[in-house]
């Protein structure tokens, strides 16, 4: 599936080629500090299936719970994570950040990983007030 995004202020935009079986929530605690949010949503490339079409993300390099060095792209102007992909110069395949995608509405999660990590919370969520903008 082809698709486009940008961070939030408009200094990067992207194209990209992905699988839209390979949708995951992760709830590591990695993805939960790099995000403030309880969990973080990813679709994932083909090989080397993201292209900057405006802007360079900054990278920053970390080590994961794996082991392995982990380049988290983002906006260096607003801060909008982008992706997380290997580090180097071999093909990589990138793990997009669903909310910085034009078509998230279309690419439903189908597995949840490091559920370990979860907030409790979570599974309440069913039972709270709802509201379509800010009561």
């Amino acid at each position: 599936m082809n698709i486009t995004g940008h961070c939030h202020c408009g200094e990067l935009v992207f194209t990209a080629k992905v699988l839209p079986e390979k949708v995951v929530i992760c709830h590591c605690t990695d993805c939960q500090l790099l995000s403030a949010s309880a969990f973080r949503t990813v679709v994932m490339s083909e090989v080397d299936g993201m292209n900057f079409i405006k802007g360079t993300p900054k990278e920053y390099i970390k080590i994961a719970e794996s082991g392995n060095q982990r380049a988290q792209g983002f906006c260096q102007q607003c801060g909008s994570a982008m992706y997380a992909t290997s580090v180097g110069d071999k093909s990589r395949v990138y793990g997009i950040r669903l909310g910085v995608v034009d078509q998230r509405n279309e690419l439903t999660p189908v597995m949840q990983i490091w559920h370990r990590s979860a907030q409790p919370w979570l599974n309440t969520l069913h039972g709270i007030s709802t509201f379509s903008t800010t009561p």
